[in-house]
């Protein structure tokens, strides 16, 4: 009885083969480490899109190895993967170069502002740098630029959501929720933008070039029989349009409503709310598709978010990591004995998490930023800084998204590899006063992606039923008064003054030493 449904994540660190039932449980996983990306040279992040495709079918071969059920117990397929990675394919639709995965940070400089009445309309806004700038990050620009033979030769320019799509069912077609990046889409209507949209001059795709697109739930083809030989799934099963890693998280936490705010604590650190109404958190800077049919994600990214985690146990944390190795267990359960060891506050310690800035909030001067040291300071409160210093900055992108959006956040989700730490999880409660509490499964991003085929095969009657009846909420942590307390003064009266305070000094190093360079 085809009861059960895979969904395959193919994220920044690993690809997984996920095997749910229809209350939710995680009935079988595999997982394949990827090396995240290769840099031919400074700033670059690249990646072979034939080696996520092979990831991917190792990941499925072996879920089939361990799974209490074969793979005819399968009704169908969904598909959810990291943002913003770009994919030049030929008209067969094999790729031309290396994809250009989301951490790339090349920039096109030099390039023709948009021109005529939209020209016209964003110099009298004061949009022109923000066009500008999103016209530097375009991967396309680049493509176009630097490689025109290769854009010469692209027929297709998709994600590497649009990609996997077409080895699994043969058709260039990919999910609504997927695009999230430089292209011409139009995240109101949730469509291609119509033909005198600005973006298509800004960026230099033509429409023949991008995918067809179906919105989540909806079916993007069947499991031909090339991709069955390949992966192990049965031919003829159906792909069920899902949407991006982060939307899916979202959706796979159980934050269906707009007062539930999902926090994802991974390599991007993001708050994420979905409404049904569009609102664009900042001028031009557009809500994502959802993962629920005509819905957005309101979202705010700290761009290296729990990256500084991983940083800080890589460059500090050798003693936990190797004890841990020694005692057989998880190096988090260490590290968070090294945060409980610090009262809450850090002893005055307070982080900027602006390692990477970005476009509007902050500016494009900002830097990271630690006050407050004293000789009392160890490495632990650094830690536990850092810790804190993302969940500042995370509540005050909520709550500009509450003032725009104008809905008030009664519970927050939080998921990630972040989330597996019950330090972070208790400080997350106490600077946002409210109850922080993990999904049921750490797969959520995965789960969120079984539910959109859930409601597409029709296994559950519509969205509602498919996320009262596979997410569930697992361990809850309440806010400490007394910490909470000492939160909400640093946070009110530091951590918000901090970026006023110092941005003029960030002003000056950008101008002393270029960095960072410039916008357009």
């Amino acid at each position: 009885m085809t009861t059960h449904i895979l969904a395959i994540d193919s994220g920044t660190q690993s690809v997984r083969a996920l095997l749910f039932d229809l209350a939710g449980n995680l009935v079988a996983k595999s997982r394949v480490e990827l090396e995240p990306y290769v840099s031919p040279h400074p700033g670059w992040a690249e990646q072979d899109p034939e080696y996520y495709w092979q990831s991917l079918c190792a990941a499925c071969r072996s879920l089939w190895k361990v799974s209490p059920v074969p793979p005819d117990a399968v009704a169908g397929v969904a598909l959810t993967t990291l943002r913003s990675t770009v994919v030049n394919l030929d008209e067969a639709g094999r790729p031309l170069r290396p994809a250009i995965v989301w951490l790339d940070q090349r920039r096109t400089e030099g390039l023709a502002p948009v021109g005529g009445l939209w020209g016209l309309a964003f110099r009298l806004t004061g949009m022109s740098e923000t066009v500008a700038h999103l016209q530097a990050e375009a991967e396309a620009n680049w493509i176009r630029t630097h490689q025109p033979e290769i854009w010469r030769q692209t027929a297709k320019l998709v994600f590497l959501s649009g990609f996997l799509t077409h080895r699994l069912v043969g058709r260039f077609v990919d999910s609504t929720g997927c695009q999230v990046g430089y292209v011409p889409f139009d995240y109101k209507r949730l469509r291609w933008a119509s033909a005198r949209d600005w973006k298509w001059g800004a960026v230099g795709i033509e429409p023949a070039m991008l995918p067809e697109l179906v919105p989540p739930t909806g079916q993007l083809g069947a499991i031909t029989p090339a991709a069955s030989e390949a992966t192990g799934i049965p031919a003829d099963r159906p792909l069920i349009a899902a949407a991006a890693d982060k939307a899916c998280e979202v959706l796979g936490s159980g934050a269906l409503e707009s007062n539930v705010a999902c926090l994802s604590y991974g390599t991007a650190a993001t708050v994420n709310t979905i409404h049904r109404r569009y609102v664009e958190p900042l001028p031009l800077i557009p809500p994502y598709p959802a993962a629920v049919p005509d819905a957005y994600a309101f979202e705010v990214q700290i761009y290296r978010g729990f990256w500084m985690v991983s940083w800080f146990k890589r460059e500090f944390g050798e003693r936990e990591a190797r004890i841990a190795a020694e005692r057989g267990i998880a190096p988090e359960a260490l590290f968070d004995e090294l945060v409980n060891a610090v009262p809450p506050g850090s002893m005055g310690l307070v982080l900027q998490p602006y390692w990477s800035p970005g476009l509007k909030v902050p500016g494009p001067e900002a830097k990271g930023a630690i006050i407050g040291f004293g000789d009392v300071h160890t490495r632990a409160h650094i830690y536990r800084a850092i810790l804190e210093g993302l969940a500042y900055a995370l509540r005050e992108g909520l709550e500009r998204t509450e003032r725009r959006a104008k809905v008030e956040i009664t519970e927050i989700r939080v998921a990630g590899g972040g989330s597996q730490s019950d330090a972070a999880m208790q400080i997350t409660a106490d600077i946002f006063g409210l109850p922080a509490c993990r999904p049921h499964v750490y797969e959520a991003s995965g789960l969120g992606a079984a539910i959109d085929a859930a409601v597409g095969l029709g296994l559950h009657p519509d969205m509602e039923t498919a996320v009262r009846e596979m997410t569930h909420v697992g361990r809850a942590f309440e806010p400490d008064p007394e910490a909470r307390r000492t939160y909400e003064e640093l946070y009110r009266n530091v951590y918000l003054k901090m970026y006023r305070r110092l941005r003029p000094m960030y002003e000056e190093i950008r101008r002393i030493t270029g960095y960072p360079p410039p916008r357009p």
